[in-house]
């Protein structure tokens, strides 16, 4: 157990984030100093500190430095300080400078670098995207961009380029979304054929939630019809039916909540229409069928990896054979933007097994790959497993992302989209590939967040983005319980009313 005391409860997160990337096969607990408080990643942890010890100090309305100490009994001590330069054209330095102070002292303590440095933000091709904002000659701006990611943040070189490269490229993608009107809708079904290991979505077993589907829907239909009032009308550009799998409904449910979705939505406008298939156990013709119908263009089919052990362990109830004949009843239903999603880091895989599975994964020829490094969350059964088993371990994390990345340049992707979570595997990225006019544009615009999202649906959260200049975004969340969202139903739809129509009559 390492604990980590900081005096400033506003730097919680970001020092916390910083520290377990280094140590991500610790327990960090945090000790806010000023009011006594103790926070841990693990409940049944308190008490001392302990001999492992990192006390941050942040005093700049006091003094001009900051001060480390890093204490691990008798090993090592280290003291250091710094001092702090304000900016009153940029309020957020302080804390730029702080975070850069922590990230040197504990590469150089530790002997590591992280991949994306001090940057712990979820999107930093957004971060990216500003600073490319320039009319400045391309080469030149590129290196400036690059050289400010270093000295900023001690982004690596090979980690800048790549998201140079995503958000050049997301800019233009994304110019005709970058309107007044512009919003996309996101409808969550929350019911899977079994939960992984790994999930940390909001998602119930099907079997034992058939006796409310339909009510589900019906919901979700009365959720439609109100956005089409409180968004006076406006269609959106894209449909992204997530969960959960989709396609977990049986084949007269789904087509009951497409027949909706078609009702309340002018199909024909949308620029992209993705239905999450993704557990292959859930696919079947007759619902390949039913999608193309209803006119979805963009689809999953989720491996997650190839190898047999690996699946069983955590959940998914398929076999490769199964992944296999989902794909080609895909294609041969016509379907030809199909994405893949694979999981990079899950317990037991080495890196050769992660090479077969991508291996095996290029010779379906997708048209897109999502190359996910492994985030343990605290909502899934993961955390458990690890606690029981130990921590995963097995991996070179930065060669199976360069595999990831060599396979999809192999089938003719280029990297499209990219963000980052707590305690991912290598402190590491997920990143979209896509062959040229694939791309999955919902994912771009949620991860950019240029346009509104009205969200329904268990576990959703609707986003506002504002187009005023004042860079506000706006949200709000649904109840996560199928029950209590059926119940609260009207509350619910009254949020969102507020949320992007605020001065138009109370939904009566």
């Amino acid at each position: 157990m390492l604990t980590l005391k900081i005096n400033r409860e506003e730097n919680e997160y970001d020092l916390y984030a910083l520290v377990t990337s280094f140590y991500p096969e610790q327990g960090i607990k945090v000790v806010i100093e000023d009011n006594e408080s103790v926070r841990s990643d693990n409940d049944e942890i308190s008490g001392d500190a302990g001999s492992n010890t990192i006390y941050a100090s942040l005093t700049p309305e006091k003094s001009d430095k900051g001060f480390i100490h890093f204490s691990s009994g008798e090993i090592l001590e280290k003291d250091a300080t710094f001092p702090f330069k304000t900016d009153e054209e940029d309020p957020t330095a302080v804390k730029r400078q702080w975070k850069l102070f922590l990230y040197d002292s504990l590469s150089e303590y530790t002997g590591r670098t992280l991949p994306w440095g001090a940057l712990t933000g979820v999107r930093p091709t957004k971060l990216i995207m500003g600073m490319l904002g320039t009319d400045e000659e391309a080469d030149s701006l590129r290196q400036r961009v690059k050289k400010d990611l270093y000295d900023k943040y001690r982004v690596s070189d090979k980690k800048a380029e790549l998201g140079i490269e995503i958000a050049t490229l997301e800019s233009s993608i994304l110019k005709p979304f970058i309107n007044e009107d512009g919003y996309s809708l996101y409808i969550g079904i929350p019911f899977c054929p079994s939960r992984c290991l790994y999930c940390s979505f909001t998602a119930f077993p099907i079997d034992a939630y058939s006796d409310r589907v339909r009510s589900y829907l019906d919901a979700l239909k009365y959720e439609m019809e109100q956005m089409r009032i409180y968004m006076n009308g406006k269609e959106p550009d894209t449909v992204y039916v997530g969960g959960g799998t989709p396609t977990s409904l049986d084949e007269q449910s789904l087509e009951i909540l497409l027949q909706y979705i078609g009702e309340c939505v002018d199909i024909k406008s949308l620029k992209e229409f993705t239905v999450e298939a993704g557990r292959p156990d859930s696919i079947t013709p007759g619902k390949l069928k039913v999608m193309k119908n209803y006119g979805v263009t963009r689809i999953s089919v989720n491996p997650q990896t190839m190898k047999e052990e690996t699946l069983k362990l955590i959940g998914r109830r398929h076999t490769t054979d199964d992944i296999r004949r989902a794909f080609g009843e895909a294609r041969d239903a016509g379907f030809d933007n199909i994405n893949m999603d694979m999981i990079l880091g899950l317990p037991g895989e080495t890196l050769s097994d992660v090479e077969r599975s991508f291996d095996e994964v290029a010779a379906f020829k997708p048209d897109s790959i999502t190359a996910h490094s492994l985030a343990v969350k605290r909502a899934s059964r993961m955390k458990q497993w690890i606690a029981e088993h130990g921590a995963i371990k097995g991996l070179d994390a930065d060669k199976a992302m360069l595999k990831a990345n060599e396979t999809a340049a192999s089938l003719g992707m280029k990297p499209y989209y990219l963000y980052r979570q707590k305690n991912m595997a290598g402190s590491l990225e997920n990143t979209g590939f896509a062959l040229e006019g694939k791309y999955g544009l919902y994912n771009i615009l949620i991860m950019e967040e240029v346009q509104s999202i009205v969200a329904i649906g268990v576990g959703t959260v609707s986003k506002r983005v504002h187009k005023n200049g004042s860079g506000l975004i706006e949200r709000c969340d649904t109840h996560k319980d199928v029950s209590l969202y059926l119940s609260d139903l009207e509350a619910m739809v009254e949020r969102k009313r507020k949320l992007f129509s605020p001065k138009a009559p109370a939904i009566e």
